[in-house]
């Protein structure tokens, strides 16, 4: 058994963030690898919300999950679109709770947690550390508040995930609400754009939807979040070292989503475990899923004000279980036709001609 032990192959997790975390957490299923989380003293972030629809994948986090919607909304000045899926409901995590089980999970199967690494010699790296995102894409940026109000005016049964009845004029503009209690919610205002906006736009977008739409005046702030993620196709934070979560291809860059695809990749990595072998890290996205994000950035970036009618006409013409599966990149051939046919031509076909000439598919 000591012998065995002491053949393990020796990975080290550059970063403390969900990645590293979340396989660290599953060491117990490497037997034949011993982990090592290298981060830098105070690496921290603030806590936020993750959300996801639940895939098969992500079964050990039945009783992880803060909440679970099996409705959910999409909306526009003039449409309305609500999904139900009771296989594939929509799900939020916070950060910190996640992080913190993942980190007791991780030392309890004898991870070691250090802040720098004193030889790199026949050890495996795996960097979580988040690269640039390139000059001049697409950010997803958002601010957001967690508010409680005196009497119940939400509804916790249904998720907000799009509601573009805000203001449109700095780029694709909308609001994302997850009602955890008919007093309490998290309201987010989140913009598609280049620039990043102030903090009192976000802030006035947020009491303005609360008061025109919701109908909310008297609230308190319980906690706030913020962040910025690249709508984009990103390289390594440093080329030599595999990548793995965002620094490996995790990120879908349509729609930003990150955490379920990190759970993907980490459970592609314990399948593909060999004794005595590297871990094997794989983009938990097709190649055909991500040409098509290629075009439809495109299209958000050359049409900025079709996008509520995109989204909304997207979500109309699939059920609740082939909407939740297609943002996952679980989408089937016959679900890819039914948004594919859906959408504006003209625009997309604009959109695709550049993508082609570059070889997108041949690049993803």
């Amino acid at each position: 058994m000591s012998s065995c032990l002491e053949s393990r192959v020796e990975v080290a997790l550059y970063g403390a963030g969900c990645a590293s975390m979340s396989l660290a957490a599953r060491a117990g299923e490497l037997p034949t690898h011993k982990m090592t989380v290298v981060a830098p003293p105070g690496f921290d972030h603030d806590d936020h919300v993750w959300g996801f629809w639940d895939m098969p994948w992500l079964a050990h986090l039945a009783d992880k999950k803060r909440k679970t919607w099996q409705t959910w909304r999409i909306i526009s000045a003039d449409r309305m679109v609500e999904h139900r899926s009771a296989a594939h409901p929509y799900a939020a995590i916070n950060r910190h709770c996640w992080i913190e089980n993942c980190a007791s999970q991780a030392r309890h199967f004898g991870v070691n947690f250090i802040t720098s690494l004193a030889r790199k010699d026949n050890i495996q790296i795996l960097d979580s550390r988040p690269p640039a995102p390139p000059p001049g894409c697409i950010m997803q940026h958002f601010r957001g508040y967690e508010i409680v109000t005196k009497d119940a005016r939400f509804d916790p049964s249904t998720a907000i995930l799009m509601d573009f009845r805000c203001d449109q004029s700095r780029g694709i503009h909308f609001i994302y609400c997850l009602p955890f209690s008919p007093q309490r919610a998290l309201v987010e205002s989140t913009l598609f754009s280049t620039e990043i906006a102030s903090p009192d736009y976000y802030d006035h977008s947020i009491r303005t939807y609360l008061s025109e739409i919701i109908g909310i005046s008297d609230f308190t702030i319980d906690r706030q979040e913020s962040g910025a993620i690249p709508m984009a196709f990103l390289g390594r934070f440093d080329p030599s070292y595999q990548g793995i979560g965002g620094n490996g291809g995790a990120i879908r860059p349509s729609s930003g989503y990150a955490f379920s695809f990190i759970q993907k990749q980490v459970a592609q990595i314990l399948r593909d475990a060999r004794a005595g072998k590297k871990l094997v890290v794989k983009c938990p996205h097709s190649r055909f899923t991500l040409l098509m994000d290629r075009i439809f950035l495109r299209v958000l970036r050359l049409y900025p004000s079709l996008a509520p009618s995109i989204f909304t006409k997207m979500a109309s013409v699939l059920t609740g279980d082939e909407f939740a599966r297609f943002l996952s990149s679980e989408g089937t051939i016959s679900t890819w036709a039914k948004v594919i046919f859906a959408m504006p031509k003209l625009p997309f076909i604009r959109a695709l001609l550049p993508v082609w000439e570059r070889g997108g598919l041949r690049r993803w």
